[in-house]
């Protein structure tokens, strides 16, 4: 979108456009008219005729949209659309989005149920309306000058427009060093890269002013006629994550369920066999051990595929594919993401792809219904000592330990990350410490961790991942829920009543299990070999982000240097300087 009464480059467009052809593999198409132009990538998914290709113009409502992502309840939106006297020529949610705009406006996003991220040219007016899901599921990196707009659902693509500033946002550099690797919106690394928070709609005018309206923020009170009375919660919560559930079967193609073993994912398979479904595709997948550590919960994945008759594909991955299999997971990441099980969603999606399109996955339960182990101490906390209790929960290092890492000129000189949690905890709502924490992950940090990640691993194959537990109604419910219903039975006690009632005994009392990847928690050799290349690459020295006195000390004893979490220090380091060589950053 150009602001200075120029006309669009559609090269660079049309640059942008070729860089998300992972994203969308089953078509392409190009808009222009004034001063926008816009590209498109699709993945077929709701109406897979012509019918439903973009961008779409609506010639006579005036409106063109590209739109990313799925409207859940596009059906029942467009019965009430039909009763107002609009007619429709597909069968798609993108056309449901377009007259919807046209008869609500901006409002209109309060209707919609799903994930989305996207973008509405008015023919009259020239204005551009972005506009992105309650919980950020759906991507929308932005850049902006005095001159245009840039939008893409990955970094990379803006990159590949050119003209971005690529020099490193020293705040979100302290973010990324503080909660591993998490750069909340709308910051990224990249100084001349923003993104759309969630549940956000800008109106961007012809001139370049625009305006934000945040329309969604659950208020993390006790409000909800339920009470303190667990047993009616623990009716409310099984009926909502049974609607969540079935809203994401919505589709023209075939679904399928990652299937970690683990008590989220085998949720979402016990409650689909009891809605029905029949031989529903899952995917597993597992690493050689190292070190002494399992690379896989393959015992558990297989008795949920048993128990449930699931036609079940599993896939184990050895340790010599990983230096490859890392490059093409951090190629594919929008932001760099210290997470080892990028790699390990990297390789299982393309294994995914080949049998379905859509996947359902078990994301963000445990910041919705407080699984981890670290909310206990903050829920110990005063509500006044939040954010002091959160930052020693949960803060990789200090201050003062992170500036005596960073080159001087990388560095920030305020603690940014802790003052960005003391401005977010002060916000009014949130009746408890464990409140203030909750609101904070759900709705700021886990959009830029979990969920990206799920998002860009899946969609670097053309495989779309949909997340129950992020559902908006569900998430509304939990936010009310008592604190200690949640902390109940070691975390997550609402859904382990559920469990109880729906899976095997094993699976509801076993241990908390994240994606293993050991050959990349312990540094296996492969691995250490091209960390150590990044860090002593030319660009590397040239850049000099970190001391490299405290590089050399991190190469010495790679096992040693651990966040307070046990993270790996050297991991992080290095993820964020691959992930600028392998997107051409200098």
């Amino acid at each position: 979108m150009r602001f200075d009464g120029g006309r669009p480059d559609l090269a660079a467009v049309e640059r942008m456009t070729e860089t998300l052809e992972s994203r969308g593999p089953d078509g392409r198409g190009a808009w222009s008219q004034g001063a926008v132009a816009l590209g498109h990538r699709r993945l077929k998914i709701i109406d897979l005729s012509e019918r439903g290709a973009q961008p779409m113009t609506d010639d006579r409502l005036g409106l063109t949209a590209v739109f990313n992502g799925c409207i859940y309840n596009h059906r029942e939106v467009r019965r009430r659309l039909e009763d107002i006297g609009h007619r429709f020529h597909s069968d798609s949610d993108t056309e449901v989005l377009v007259k919807a705009y046209a008869q609500w406006g901006r409002q209109c996003v309060d209707l919609l149920v799903g994930m989305f991220a996207f973008a509405l040219v008015e023919h009259h007016t020239g204005r551009v309306v972005l506009g992105r899901d309650r919980l950020g599921i759906k991507p929308l990196y932005v850049t902006q000058d005095a001159d245009r707009l840039r939008f893409a659902s990955t970094l990379p693509a803006l990159l590949a427009g050119g003209g971005v500033d690529t020099s490193l946002d020293p705040v979100a550099l302290h973010q990324y060093m503080s909660w591993h690797g998490t750069v909340p919106a709308p910051r990224t690394v990249l100084a001349g890269v923003r993104k759309l928070p969630p549940a956000t709609v800008r109106i961007v005018e012809r001139d370049g002013t625009h305006h934000d309206h945040c329309y969604w923020q659950p208020s993390y009170t006790r409000h909800s006629e339920l009470g303190t009375d667990p047993a009616l919660w623990r009716e409310a919560v099984p009926d909502a994550l049974r609607t969540a559930v079935r809203r994401r079967t919505v589709a023209d193609v075939p679904v399928g369920v990652l299937l970690s073993g683990g008590l989220d994912s085998s949720l979402i398979v016990a409650l689909l066999a009891e809605a029905g479904q029949e031989d529903l595709p899952t995917f597993a997948m597992g690493f050689e051990a190292e070190s002494g550590e399992e690379g896989d919960e393959f015992r558990y994945s297989d008795l949920i595929a048993r128990t449930f008759a699931t036609d079940h594909h599993k896939f184990m991955i050895p340790t010599g594919r990983l230096p490859a299999a890392l490059e093409g997971a951090i190629g594919a990441m929008s932001e760099p993401m210290v997470s080892h099980d990028a790699v390990a969603f990297h390789l299982l999606s393309e294994q995914v792809a080949k049998d379905v399109k859509v996947v359902l996955c078990g994301q963000g339960a445990d910041e919705v219904f407080a699984g981890y182990h670290w909310y206990p101490p903050i829920a110990a906390a005063t509500r006044a000592g939040a954010p002091a209790a959160y930052a020693d929960a949960y803060f990789d290092r200090t201050h003062a330990d992170l500036s005596a890492m960073l080159h001087p000129a990388a560095a920030s000189a305020r603690d940014v990350s802790t003052e960005f949690v003391r401005a977010h905890m002060a916000a009014p709502g949130a009746d408890t410490a464990l409140d203030a924490a909750l609101r904070m992950d759900v709705h700021a940090l886990m959009p830029d961790d979990p969920v990206k990640r799920v998002d860009n691993m899946t969609m670097a194959w053309g495989l779309e991942a949909r997340v129950p537990f992020l559902d908006q109604d569900l998430v509304e419910l939990a936010a009310a829920c008592p604190p200690e219903l949640k902390l109940d039975q070691g975390g997550k006690g609402v859904l382990k009543d559920i469990g109880r009632k729906v899976l095997p005994p094993e699976i509801v009392d076993r241990p908390k299990g994240y994606f293993p990847v050991p050959g990349v928690r312990h540094m296996a050799g492969p691995v250490l070999d091209r960390v150590r290349e990044a860090l002593t690459a030319p660009e590397a020295r040239r850049r000099a982000v970190f001391d490299q006195r405290h590089v050399a000390a991190l190469l010495a004893e790679p096992d040693r240097h651990r966040a307070r979490r046990g993270a790996s220090t050297l991991w992080q380091v290095a993820t964020l300087e691959i992930w600028l060589q392998v997107h051409g950053i200098h």
